[in-house]
């Protein structure tokens, strides 16, 4: 299985790759260089499998609360568990950070992603409407405590 470190800007044009394969409206390099160069509440954590990035997870840390700002597995490695050992990292790490909640948005449609939240004790919480700007989706916000 892969390992979990800390993304840094080396890692920008792979993770890129990542972004644009599961992205409708990806984020552009510049928006991960000021993520991780500029942005103090800002960690990016990815996953790589044979030296080559599979996927990454952002999470701002703002005193006791978090909120994961991005996570993507690349398509070709979907089915195989790197999102939940990824998931399982961040959390933790957050978790010794001294965070003691953590939300995010996740699409309505987006089933897969929201059952592997509830195994990490993730609960809804809210419907943002119309939150994705790429077809208008709505957004499901979910909590949890840690």
């Amino acid at each position: 299985m892969g390992g979990v470190r800390r993304m840094t800007t080396e890692d920008i044009s792979q993770v890129m790759q990542v972004e644009r394969a599961t992205f409708p409206d990806p984020w552009s390099e510049e928006t991960f260089l000021e993520e991780i160069e500029y942005n103090p509440y800002a960690v990016y954590f990815l996953i790589e499998d044979k030296g080559k990035v599979i996927g990454y997870c952002g999470i701002w840390l703002v005193y006791e609360e978090a909120h994961i700002t991005n996570l993507a597995i690349h398509p070709e490695s979907r089915g195989k568990r790197y999102g939940q050992r990824l998931f399982a990292e961040v959390m933790a790490r957050a978790k010794e950070a001294g965070i003691l909640q953590i939300t995010l948005e996740v699409r309505v449609t987006n089933t897969t992603a929201q059952h592997m939240y509830r195994r990490f004790g993730f609960k809804p919480g809210a419907i943002k409407k119309s939150y994705y700007p790429d077809n208008g989706e709505d957004a499901l916000v979910m909590w949890v405590k840690l």
